[in-house]
């Protein structure tokens, strides 16, 4: 199991967070998700593919840095 940490810097609020978790949860091999709103990053754990990853947050309407 890998561990991805992404810098999303434009999450703003608890509905940002939520969009990503949505749609980063659909990702094939993904076991667990942080977003952390603090610091504004996501953390995924899993095999999950990092480019699948960084698609599905832009899909949640937010870009990876």
């Amino acid at each position: 199991m890998s561990q991805l940490v992404l810098s999303v810097p434009n999450i703003s609020c608890g509905r940002c967070v939520a969009a990503i978790r949505e749609e980063v949860g659909l990702v094939a091999g993904v076991h667990t998700i942080t977003v952390d709103l603090a610091t504004r990053t996501v953390r995924v754990d899993g095999d999950a593919d990092r480019a699948a990853v960084v698609a599905a947050i832009g899909e949640a309407g937010h870009q990876v840095a």
